[in-house]
């Protein structure tokens, strides 16, 4: 018997869905948000008008739970302190060192969410060569595999997470001079705005199964991947009105940075309470 039909989609060199044609009339298409999200395949059969979800074994389903657990909890919470950090710095006491202790806590969740999501890719089951079922194979806490769209998305959000990390230790500094505020603080702040920006459009391409956006309203996964990426654009917006003026020692515009700031980090809340219920 010959190896199956296959037909591939993706953007650019990546692809997201394959459809097979197994010799006994079967269509097998693997979508990989969903094989690694949901560990489902969808197998129609000749003449069958829709088809029937193929889940992966229980203990693929197990972990996929246990993993989206984690990593949507540690956005949730992680969303939530940036937006209570940012609370702080327009309402409260102007104190400094209170809302940079938020955001720090806030950023070691978002941290956790962002490596725990890689986790998500490198631990999905995989669909099996010639059409099969989905795989499941061992445990793994690291892989390096830049031609999967959906590693490279959670890999570039992982690192967005640890630069923010940076921009959040020197913010606890005192003393610097203008210039070395927007080098040591703003600067890694518009890196990791611009890291997010990038994993999320390919979060996007991997959903869409193109390199443009798309619209799927009826998709969780799609609105998942749109609340956050929202996010990520009003953390940019945050993020250009936190440089300082040389000239006057003072931001571009104090309100929008902490109004950005507060706003999209609900988005990623949400995001992480929608992405709860985008499991097996």
């Amino acid at each position: 018997m010959g190896q199956p039909e296959q037909h591939a989609e993706g953007a650019g060199p990546f692809t997201t869905r394959l459809t097979w044609q197994r010799a006994e009339g079967e269509t097998v298409v693997w979508e990989s948000r969903l094989a690694r999200r949901r560990g489902v395949l969808s197998v129609r059969g000749p003449g069958d008008a829709a088809g029937r979800p193929s889940t992966a074994g229980p203990t693929a389903l197990r972990r996929l739970r246990r993993l989206n657990a984690i990593a949507s909890s540690a956005f949730v919470i992680g969303g939530a302190l940036f937006a209570a950090g940012a609370a702080i710095s327009q309402f409260g006491s102007g104190d400094p060192l209170l809302s940079a202790s938020v955001y720090f806590a806030g950023g070691l969740f978002f941290n956790t969410g962002g490596y725990v999501s890689l986790l998500q890719v490198l631990n999905a089951p995989r669909h099996a060569p010639g059409g099969g079922a989905l795989v499941t194979a061992g445990w793994r806490w690291w892989g390096y595999e830049p031609m999967r769209l959906d590693w490279l998305s959670t890999f570039v959000l992982f690192v967005g997470t640890l630069v923010f990390g940076v921009n959040l230790l020197d913010s606890f500094l005192r003393g610097l001079s203008v210039q070395q505020v927007n080098r040591l603080v703003w600067t890694p702040d518009m890196i990791g705005c611009a890291l997010f920006l990038v994993s999320g459009h390919l979060a996007f391409a991997e959903i869409c199964h193109r390199s443009l956006p798309c619209l799927r309203s009826r998709s969780l996964g799609w609105w998942v991947v749109a609340v956050n990426q929202l996010g990520s654009v009003l953390f940019m917006v945050s993020a250009l009105a936190a440089f300082t003026r040389p000239s006057t020692g003072s931001l571009v515009n104090t309100g929008i940075a902490n109004w950005g700031t507060l706003t999209g980090a609900v988005c990623f809340s949400f995001g992480g309470v929608l992405q709860l219920f985008e499991r097996p």
